[in-house]
């Protein structure tokens, strides 16, 4: 059935922002900024053209040229699909233990502005677990979105799906969070390809223009976008992250501040994993408390080790609370350990247990036949 192209954007902004007589640069920078092709435009300009790349015109001429009607397929409907949830403001988390930069991303979260957020840090030091606690005790919606290197235009934005025999348009996740004014978060944004573009505009606050169905959408207040990574968007040198790429420049730009995470330090962590304790109900004894001094002392002198250069791995927080929920499990303090290190190689995960037994004691190592 035949859908009037939305031009009102354009309408209300081409000659506004660059006045009645335009020439090819202006065209081109309005077309950058708006997502729509350079010869659409200028299709319809070219009545008002008074030389080669000039054009003069006003907004009524502009209204009457750029209000066009499209044909879509005759099967595809003018329905939409959406997100059907009410609330997507994330649960709190009882074990969550504020740190390092939380306070900063959720000052820039309850302001309300758009401000895009750029966090960095090593895997498991809670970067993702942050952002959604600081939605969560600021009441804001969060829709989060794990990026690979695969993600493209239509995983983002949206696309056509057959719904009941007719071909919709459905929403992606980053139009729900624009127009619902949401905390966009792209997680291990350091995974994608050069697809990742197609968020230049949203990057600058400026909406999308969607051009398979003819609308604009402006982003509602409230919304903003926050990336987390690995990396700084410059790939993996030392082959860590393998899959990480070297993001375009323009689009890191995009981003006014980079937080650098790193992991809490032990005091900290030993909050954590005493919540996570009381979650799983481990009470807290004598013996469970020098657990978890061992473990944080653990990976406290692991990481020191890393940052020197004499090791390849560390230990994370993330794996702390495997070891944690290992033990709720198993009851067996050595074992959980000796689990939760399974997935380094031999050489890295007989070091870190015989480290380990050094500081505790009460363990003994036990060799499987």
């Amino acid at each position: 059935m035949p859908r009037t192209l939305d031009s009102k954007f354009h309408i209300d902004n081409i000659v506004d922002q660059y006045g009645a007589e335009l020439d090819a640069d202006k065209v081109k920078a309005y077309c950058s900024n708006h997502e729509v092709g350079y010869q659409t435009i200028t299709k319809y300009l070219n009545q008002y053209k008074t030389k080669r790349g000039h054009w003069k015109v006003t907004v009524k001429q502009a209204k009457a040229q750029l209000e066009k009607t499209v044909a879509l397929p005759s099967n595809v409907g003018i329905a939409k699909t959406t997100i059907d949830v009410e609330n997507l403001i994330p649960d709190k988390d009882p074990t969550f233990v504020k740190f390092g930069h939380f306070n900063d991303v959720k000052k820039i979260i309850t302001s309300r502005l758009f401000y895009p957020v750029f966090i960095t840090g090593l895997s498991g030091n809670g970067k993702t677990f942050g952002v959604e606690q600081a939605c969560a005790s600021s009441g804001r919606e969060l829709i989060r979105v794990n990026i690979t290197v695969e993600t493209d235009e239509d995983d983002l934005i949206g696309g056509f799906r057959l719904v009941n025999g007719e071909t919709v348009w459905h929403n992606g996740p980053v139009i729900e969070a624009l127009e619902r004014g949401a905390i966009l978060l792209l997680d291990e944004i350091d995974l994608a390809s050069n697809k990742i573009l197609c968020l230049q505009s949203i990057l600058e606050g400026k909406g999308v223009f969607l051009k398979k169905i003819g609308e604009y959408i402006k982003p509602s207040a409230g919304f903003n976008v926050i990336a987390t990574a690995n990396t700084k968007g410059k790939g993996s040198d030392d082959g860590r992250f393998i899959g990480t790429n070297v993001l375009n420049e323009a689009f890191l730009e995009r981003f006014p501040i980079t937080i650098e995470q790193d992991y809490p330090h032990s005091a900290t962590e030993s909050k954590i994993l005493k919540a996570l304790c009381k979650e799983l109900n481990i009470p807290m004894v004598r013996e469970h408390e020098d657990f978890i001094t061992h473990l944080c002392s653990w990976a406290d002198i692991v990481r020191r080790t890393f940052a020197e250069g004499g090791v390849d791995e560390v230990i994370s927080t993330r794996r702390l609370t495997h070891v944690i929920r290992a033990y709720s499990i198993f009851g067996d303090k050595m074992k959980a350990v000796q689990m939760c290190l399974n997935r380094f190689d031999d050489e890295t995960k007989e070091s870190f247990i015989q480290l380990y037994s050094k500081l505790d004691a009460t363990v003994e190592i036990v060799t499987e036949p």
